[in-house]
């Protein structure tokens, strides 16, 4: 089988696939391949992609690989999905999920302490939405559930990975913050609607109903 032949088939896969697909998934899709050629192959479409000026890259998310849109064709992208784009997090939600994200696992009680309000019903709705989820038991009084972030956080927020995200202290020394739980309370938060964008409601043909 001939390289142009294997950039065929791992383009068509991530198109193809409707959610974000591994370099392991391919690879056992086609036997020829490994994830070094892969991530390879996925280097060079995207180097095709720009030279011929299309309107969609290959990015990272949640571990696999998944087709975007630039963010240049946002505003058309908006007018096409108006009426259909997803509920966003309220500031509650993004609140808590930002304490989650940087100090998981932890209790919705430690949740609670950094807020300084009470973040059940909260937390329940970051469930239901499979942005969290039960990482464990504390060893703790009471053995507290755990809460720690999802794959389809990471989708929904469009990252590779967590490490992707600022460390807290370096959102607080780029935000000029002193107190360290204020900057995972409101620092944090700007980073996460930062990513929260457009362009991964374009992507997902599955979003709309969440």
């Amino acid at each position: 089988m001939d390289h142009a032949f294997q950039k065929q088939i791992v383009e068509a896969l991530i198109f193809a696939s409707d959610v974000p697909i591994s370099a392991k998934k391919i690879a056992d899709l086609e036997e020829e391949l490994d994830s070094r050629k892969i991530k390879k192959i996925v280097e060079e479409l995207n180097s095709d992609y720009q030279k011929s000026k299309r309107a969609f890259f290959i990015a990272n998310v949640a571990g696999g690989f998944q087709l975007n849109t630039r963010k240049d064709f946002t505003p058309w992208l908006k007018k096409l999905f108006k009426g259909r784009l997803r509920t966003r997090l309220s500031q509650a939600s993004l609140e808590s999920l930002a304490i989650i994200t940087f100090k998981q696992p932890l209790s919705r009680v430690e949740v609670d302490a950094i807020r300084g309000v009470n973040s059940g019903g909260v937390i329940k709705n970051l469930l239901e939405r499979n942005l969290v989820c039960i990482a464990g038991r504390s060893e703790g009084p009471g053995k507290p559930l755990l809460y720690g972030t999802t794959k389809e956080f990471l989708r929904y927020f469009g990252i590779n990975d967590i490490a992707d995200l600022p460390k807290p202290k370096e959102i607080d020394e780029i935000m000029g913050k002193l107190d360290q739980e204020e900057g995972i309370s409101e620092s944090i938060i700007e980073t996460l609607t930062e990513t929260e964008s457009f362009e991964d409601e374009s992507n997902h043909k599955d979003d709309s109903a969440q």
